[in-house]
């Protein structure tokens, strides 16, 4: 079932003894279109410290009491790799990182997250639905802040249609399989889903996605419905 993070901003994170802040962002790969990390917002605990949480650790999401369990604990993540506020997550840091926790890392491996599709200790173990997708990890890094897309203008052949309001994830695989767009007053102010896969790229420089669909394809789409070409 997919999720849209925003749900997740803001909310608690719980290590197993204890709290350690709240949700601040998430950082994605706009090329396989997963997530990668949660930044972690530690308040005065560890100031000045970018805390970053990969889905390996992710337990339980409590919507209700707006709490996402982490499975580590408070030391374990104050001895973690650091890495400071104002730089770019690098191959090196991710390295020592998941040397720190003993994960497998992702980027080892055709599927997913390496060697299984799911962020799991033993991602070997058989999952459902059957043959995994293949992904091309490439060596240099596309992780983009999702706090910072959102807002983004979605940009058809045509002309904008509306900004990016949320990413819509699987809370298991934590792969993005769709951008929900606001359309705005061009579209009676819907919600309308863009499936990543019909994004042809993002122009940082520009603020925008671009998306290989056109205005009649979304116009054709029911509020929270999926766009599609030639819908």
């Amino acid at each position: 079932m997919l999720h849209n993070i925003k749900e997740l901003y803001g909310h608690k994170l719980a290590a197993s003894d204890g709290d350690i802040g709240h949700v601040q962002d998430f950082y994605f790969d706009d090329q396989t279109w997963v997530i990668r990390y949660l930044v972690a917002d530690t308040g005065s605990w560890l100031t000045g410290r970018q805390v970053l949480v990969t889905p390996h650790a992710f337990g339980e999401w409590d919507r209700q009491e707006k709490t996402l369990q982490v499975k580590l604990s408070k030391k374990q993540i104050e001895n973690s790799p650091s890495i400071d506020t104002h730089q770019p997550v690098s191959r090196q840091y991710e390295e020592e990182y998941y040397r720190y926790y003993g994960w497998p890392t992702y980027w080892n491996g055709d599927a997913m997250w390496g060697p299984g599709g799911y962020p799991l200790a033993n991602p070997t173990a058989p999952v459902q639905g059957g043959v995994l997708p293949k992904h091309h990890h490439r060596a240099e890094k596309h992780l983009r802040s999702a706090h910072a897309v959102t807002g983004y203008q979605i940009q058809t052949a045509e002309g904008a249609i509306g900004t990016v309001s949320g990413f819509m994830v699987d809370d298991r695989s934590w792969a993005i399989g769709e951008l929900a767009v606001d359309a705005g007053h061009w579209y009676a102010g819907k919600e309308v889903l863009i499936p990543t896969g019909k994004v042809e790229r993002i122009s940082y420089e520009d603020s925008a996605v671009f998306v290989s669909l056109t205005k009649a394809d979304i116009q054709h789409t029911a509020e929270h419905h999926v766009a599609k070409s030639g819908a």
